[in-house]
């Protein structure tokens, strides 16, 4: 059973940061790719970032987040991060980490069918 465990959402003004946590586990960031897919109400799941788990890494951000969020991972922590800079209204979502059997590259991104609970960003002035 994978178990991911998210931190880091929150109300923000537009403009500002934030950075999520999803705590993992060694096998997990040794074995799958794991990454970030949001659903904000009334829209289509999307796909954010995500990182292979080698040590040269695929990464791939959604168009929609390129040049503003970053994603890092800590193997000593077996944390990955998922940086978020000049956040915009339409940032607004609940956020998944994702991880297990799945696909990471750089132009794509599928996520696995394990899942954490889920964290709030809303962006608003």
């Amino acid at each position: 059973q994978v178990q991911l465990v998210e931190f880091g959402g929150g109300l923000v003004q537009p403009g500002g940061s934030l950075r999520l946590s999803c705590a993992s586990s060694r096998f997990v960031l040794d074995s799958y790719s794991i990454g970030w897919f949001r659903q904000a109400p009334g829209k289509a799941r999307e796909g954010v970032s995500c990182i292979s788990p080698s040590d040269d890494p695929k990464i791939y951000y959604a168009d929609s987040v390129k040049g503003r969020f970053a994603i890092s991972r800590d193997k000593a922590n077996y944390t990955v991060y998922l940086q978020m800079n000049n956040l915009k209204p339409e940032d607004t979502a609940v956020y998944y980490c994702a991880t297990g059997p799945g696909y990471c590259d750089d132009d794509y991104y599928s996520p696995g069918d394990s899942w954490g609970q889920g964290t709030q960003v809303t962006v608003s002035s």
